[in-house]
């Protein structure tokens, strides 16, 4: 073919025409390759999940280069997320590919119906799925009302967590948390519920250590619990908006107990944020309050992009990407899946669990009955009575 400009004005612009066409097919190709792999994925993480995963996200990416050029981790609280979304979906914007999160953002996407629904629209990408949980995890997979799965499980709480150079005997049941905190005004400390997991945790853990009429009801079956946490408010100063806030002060010393999780008692103590010898004490007949993470998509994805995405999640699942989410135990254990020890663990990880893990947990795992933490509904109506009956002090 000769050059263009050899051509004659006409035949000219027929080649530029031809050149143009081609250059549009190389771009855009059939269903617009310009919007095809290798994509950007922008992770939104509300749950602190990316110390569990962020490792393997970036191990998906390493060996699926033409699926994924990068992922862009962001973190964000979780009350300030479901807004967002709520209105870059208005905008029609799809900024956000994948969010981490707890129930409480889980809870709030499914009521405001800002996720896209995975199952059983997706199911041929997660065979198998309920089967290869564990079976407490597979419990909380169900509360994902099918726009969420679960990628980390840990048994939770409550679990009480203090100073033994200031509390001599901690506290083993509601009332003696309470007697002690009147004794001792100000020096006990939890955060908000609808951005903290101990404190969520705590609130749905004291309706089956108090009997109320149903523990699964915040609304109508949980006149004890309220009456409860409205007489603790009395010796509690006030109360952080997230759980990093609360172990700071406690590591400190300007408090001296708060409720925690076996996720938030370990990792503290690995991080140096508050001393390797505090302790932890189980309420006497407690249930475990399980908590999961969860991946969800936020609704306006497009669909090629989609695919990877989906992709993406699958990979999560494998018992290569769940090792990573021991971590420092941060979520303790952490991995959702079966069959994935602590010795497939990085080693870094099985050095801080061996130091700073709890031979007693196993036993108390095990000792006490286990529950799934409220249905998204309901955990939504939960934060929102803390919020409005117990919560004023809250601080930012």
């Amino acid at each position: 073919m000769k050059s263009p400009s050899s051509l004659n004005q006409p035949a000219r612009r027929r080649a530029f025409g031809i050149l143009a066409a081609a250059a549009s097919v190389a771009v855009f190709g059939s269903g617009s390759a310009l919007a095809q792999a290798p994509y950007t994925i922008n992770v939104v993480d509300v749950a602190g999940n990316l110390a569990l995963t962020q490792e393997a996200f970036e191990l998906y990416a390493k060996k699926n280069p033409g699926k994924v050029a990068k992922f862009v981790f962001t973190k964000a609280p979780a009350p300030e997320l479901p807004g967002k979304l709520k209105a870059m979906q208005g905008a029609g914007r799809s900024d956000i590919d994948i969010v981490l999160t707890g129930t409480d953002v889980l809870a709030a996407g499914v009521e405001q119906g800002l996720l896209v629904k995975l199952l059983p629209d997706y199911a041929a990408k997660f065979p198998n799925l309920m089967a290869n949980y564990l079976p407490p995890a597979a419990e909380m997979q169900k509360l994902a009302s099918d726009q969420g799965i679960a990628i980390t499980f840990m048994p939770a709480g409550p679990l009480v967590e203090y100073n033994p150079a200031k509390v001599k005997q901690p506290p083993t049941t509601p009332a003696e948390l309470l007697a002690w905190c009147k004794a001792n005004p100000n020096r006990l400390i939890y955060a908000r519920p609808a951005n903290s997991g101990p404190g969520r945790t705590f609130i749905m853990g004291l309706p089956f250590l108090l009997g109320d009429k149903d523990p699964k009801d915040p609304v109508n079956g949980w006149d004890k619990t309220w009456a409860y946490l409205k007489q603790l408010n009395e010796c509690i100063e006030y109360y952080p908006t997230g759980t990093g806030a609360v172990m700071k002060e406690l590591g400190e010393g300007s408090r001296d107990m708060t409720i925690t999780m076996t996720g938030w008692d370990i990792n503290p103590r690995v991080l140096g944020i508050v001393p390797k010898d505090f302790k932890v004490a189980p309420f006497q007949n407690m249930t475990w309050v399980n908590d999961a993470h969860y991946i969800v998509v936020p609704k306006g994805v497009p669909a090629d992009k989609m695919a990877v995405v989906l992709d993406v999640i699958a990979f999560m699942l494998t018992p290569e990407a769940q090792a990573f989410t021991w971590d420092k135990g941060y979520f303790y254990p952490g991995p959702a899946v079966k069959n994935v020890p602590l010795s497939m663990a990085p080693q870094a990880s099985q050095d801080a669990i061996r130091e700073f893990g709890r031979p007693e947990y196993a036993g108390w795992i095990e000792k006490f009955p286990h529950t799934q933490s409220l249905p998204p509904k309901a955990q939504v109506e939960a934060f929102r009575i803390w919020d409005q009956q117990v919560g004023a002090k809250t601080k930012k």
